[in-house]
């Protein structure tokens, strides 16, 4: 999937998928049921997706998987309520929670290897705002969204903490490392 493939209909369809299954979570305690084909195109296909939640523009809650066998609406409805009820950073949404979340959709392209010769190489390679990377090591494995670039907007500062995320020293750069680079379609709720 490339970027700025789900027409309008469609975004909007998996803002209310979301909200739905938050919704149904809270009172059935499991995600909302989604039938494919109750949807067209996209929607219906394979896709990987991630959904944060955020609540006064801040973080709340931020669930995805890189790759997806399942259809995108269908994925969605599964990270939106994992996103309110399973991020073990926070707890489980509350019902005087739901009405202020804002939610965001990554809908993510296949991730794809890169390949460089050290990290001033991949430093040079990357695109700002645009690109989302997977760095792994050895067991260690990281990912930063391409939305992160809003708070982490200098290539050196990203990939840091990126390597922070992963496990990593952020001053270190190890000999196996491997970086794919993805890109994703946003959609905001309004």
């Amino acid at each position: 999937m490339t970027t700025q493939q789900i027409p309008a209909s469609g975004r909007s369809a998996l803002i209310e998928v979301a909200r739905a299954s938050i919704s149904h979570g809270l009172s059935h305690h499991e995600p909302l049921k989604v039938d494919p084909a109750d949807y067209d195109g996209v929607l219906a296909q394979a896709g990987a997706s991630f959904v944060t939640l955020k609540i006064e523009g801040q973080l709340r809650g931020c669930i995805g998987r890189m790759t997806s066998d399942r259809p995108l609406v269908c994925s969605v409805a599964h990270n939106a309520y994992a996103a309110a009820f399973e991020d073990p950073r926070f707890g489980p949404l509350i019902e005087a929670e739901f009405a202020r979340i804002n939610v965001h959709i990554s809908v993510l392209t296949k991730p794809k290897a890169m390949t460089f010769d050290g990290e001033d190489d991949l430093l040079r390679q990357l695109r700002p705002g645009v690109d989302g990377l997977v760095l792994e090591s050895g067991r260690c494995r990281g990912t930063f969204l391409p939305a992160v670039w809003q708070t982490l907007p200098e290539p050196r500062q990203f990939l840091n903490q990126l390597k922070v995320k992963a496990g990593l020293h952020p001053d270190a750069w190890p000999d196996d490392a491997k970086v794919m680079r993805y890109t994703c379609e946003s959609i905001q709720e309004k």
